[in-house]
């Protein structure tokens, strides 16, 4: 009966306690940003992994790595049979932490090894899918909006982690601006997407309960700001006189928390960097550059809290005497989760004898890649001291197999 089948906790242990060896950072964490050598050898790995299990290895022209199980079909029907996706990305942020995506792609590897072993007869093909660039390194769901159809020429033109540190990730992988854009997939041939995540908060584990159901996925959105004054002598240039970047940046810096602190209470802001020119004790800040990303749940307060930061950014610009420049750097709308699979996670969840809540997701995913392609799921597993992107970052195993035994049953719910 598929309804007793369930992952093999052991094996699934040792891929994911292997592939955190690779970019260790020593203290528990990993780092291997997007198309650096350490993820590339963590994509070497998963390529072994895949082959040796006796599944059939793929990857396309933004370098997607994966692992396919056929449906159960003649060889052209398979070609034809839509292909229900599971997984997430093997590249982590600088110093990051060995679960976030990592696990959602062990996790979906280990499902469809536990299907083939099983012998289980499917309707759809299978596919546990390393994303490139979910993180946001070079461009941010990367690999995902490729397949999607959704990455656009000027995304790789502009993207927020700049074209050189792209174009030098494209040459270490053998991708190219081309090949990536050739990645999308008709959207009639993915039948869905499921996803399994640490929560990276701390909801789950106050509440104390086994499985959180995404009901949506924040809006993210992203912009470098240039507040441009001029260089002078820090000692004999009077405080009246300056045309100082680092006071309309700094002034901005702290107004957007107010903002949303006041008005938008359900969504938040980050100014992640700051860049001083000349930078230097002795010279008066000519220019600042600030990386600002702010996300919110819904489309109305996503819009409105755009307008009300760019806003404030001219206002302190023009207070200080400064000169402004507002460069896009990208969006990904909010994106609700659908209504029939987080049904079929919750029932999974009920049979499973596991506590389950919905949450929305402060966090980007890949999913967001795929809104009004396929039909989108996404479960969380509690993380320890809601801690993540940092090496600290924890999940309890026995968690993790509960979610992977979750990701499992609803598979099979919806590609039986």
């Amino acid at each position: 009966m598929t309804d007793t089948l369930r992952i093999n906790s052991d094996r699934f242990r040792s891929a994911f306690d292997s592939l955190a060896l690779i970019g260790s950072t020593g203290d528990g964490g990993v780092n291997r940003p997007a198309l650096g050598d350490a993820h590339l050898t963590a994509r070497k790995w998963f390529r072994e992994q895949i082959e040796s299990a006796g599944l059939e290895f793929c990857t396309d022209g933004a370098g997607n790595h994966s692992a396919l199980l056929p449906a159960n079909v003649i060889a052209r029907e398979a070609k034809q049979s839509p292909t229900l996706l599971l997984g997430s990305h093997l590249d982590s942020v600088p110093n990051g932490g060995r679960f976030d995506g990592a696990l959602g792609v062990i996790s979906a590897f280990e499902v469809l090894r536990t299907i083939k072993d099983a012998g289980i007869k499917l309707k759809f093909n299978l596919e546990a899918i390393d994303f490139t660039d979910e993180e946001g390194t070079l461009v941010g769901l990367l690999g995902s909006a490729a397949l999607a159809g959704h990455l656009k020429p000027e995304i790789l033109e502009s993207p927020r982690g700049g074209r050189p540190a792209l174009v030098e990730g494209m040459k270490r992988a053998g991708l190219s601006d081309e090949s990536i854009l050739s990645a999308a997939r008709p959207a009639d041939s993915i039948a869905g997407y499921l996803e399994l995540h640490i929560e990276q908060g701390k909801r789950l584990e106050r509440a104390q309960v086994n499985i959180g159901v995404v009901s949506a996925i924040v809006g993210i959105s992203s912009y470098q700001l240039t507040f441009i004054g001029r260089a002078d002598h820090a000692g004999s240039t009077t405080m009246q006189d300056r045309l100082d970047a680092s006071l309309g940046a700094s002034a901005f810096t702290l107004a957007a928390r107010e903002i949303v602190l006041k008005d938008f209470q359900n969504c938040v802001v980050n100014v992640g960097k700051m860049d001083f020119t000349p930078g230097a004790f002795n010279i008066v800040p000519a220019q600042v550059d600030v990386s600002l990303e702010f996300r919110a749940p819904n489309e109305d307060d996503f819009k409105q809290l755009d307008s009300a930061l760019i806003e404030r950014t001219q206002l302190e610009a023009k207070r200080f005497g400064l000169d402004l420049k507002a460069d896009f750097r990208g969006r990904h709308s909010p994106t609700p989760m659908s209504d029939s699979v987080q049904r079929a996670f919750a029932d999974t969840c009920d049979a499973l004898n596991l506590t389950h809540t919905p949450l929305t997701s402060g966090a980007g995913h890949d999913g967001q890649s795929f809104a009004n392609i396929c039909p989108v799921g996404m479960i969380f597993v509690p993380s320890v001291d809601g801690a993540s992107h940092a090496p600290r970052e924890f999940t309890e195993w026995r968690d993790c197999v509960n979610g992977a035994n979750v990701l499992l049953q609803t598979a099979l719910r919806l590609a039986k």
